[in-house]
């Protein structure tokens, strides 16, 4: 079973309904114990840094969540999700992140328009199971002000230009993790959803 954490933050039955209509059992839980029972985990979120960490230390998920991670199960990250992987947000200065992906979140430059929201291509930076039948230069949804800066090259999945080359996909041990909303970015999105929740079924 896939679960999709219900932390308060973010249009969570849009990924929901996205995994059933690919035919994948999803559910959405803020139960720290049907979190730890899951064989996949996706934290999706929408909102401020500070305010997503809050949520998931006052729900009792932080460990839970860190714990699924070290323990190898297959974890999804879209959006906040990915930036809560990091150590730190210039969004929410003092506030700890899960410290997962060593790294930190920065706000876009002056010189752009924020947020950056609409279709954005991706470059690939490496190779991975969850973007089996992805081109290089596919389009996806984007909606965001700040942007992941990970500290190893090696972490970085893919790229996106937006005024700089920015790190739109992370992914290191049982853990990928994007910018974009998969669930919003039309038949290459809904093949990388599919894509995470067959690599679930095979244990990551």
């Amino acid at each position: 079973m896939i679960v999709i954490v219900d932390y308060g933050m973010g249009n969570l039955r849009s990924v929901e309904k996205a995994f059933s209509f690919l035919g994948h059992r999803a559910t959405v839980s803020g139960e720290p114990a049907t979190v730890a029972a899951a064989e996949g985990i996706v934290l999706p979120g929408v909102g401020s840094f500070g305010d997503a960490m809050n949520e998931l230390g006052g729900r009792g998920l932080l460990p839970v969540l860190e714990e699924a991670i070290r323990e190898g199960r297959p974890f999804l990250g879209i959006c906040l999700g990915y930036q809560l992987l990091c150590d730190s947000s210039e969004e929410s200065p003092g506030v700890r992140g899960l410290g997962m992906l060593p790294g930190r979140v920065a706000r876009f430059p002056a010189r752009v328009k924020v947020p950056h929201m609409g279709w954005n291509d991706i470059g690939m930076a490496g190779s991975h199971p969850v973007l089996a039948g992805i081109e290089d230069d596919s389009f996806f949804y984007f909606v965001h002000s700040y942007y992941v800066e990970p500290e190893r090259e090696e972490d970085v999945l893919t790229t996106t230009d937006y005024g700089l080359i920015f790190a739109s996909g992370a992914a290191f041990d049982n853990v990928v993790a994007f910018q974009f909303h998969p669930e919003k970015s039309s038949r290459p999105g809904l093949r990388i959803l599919d894509n995470f929740a067959r690599w679930c079924a095979k244990g990551g």
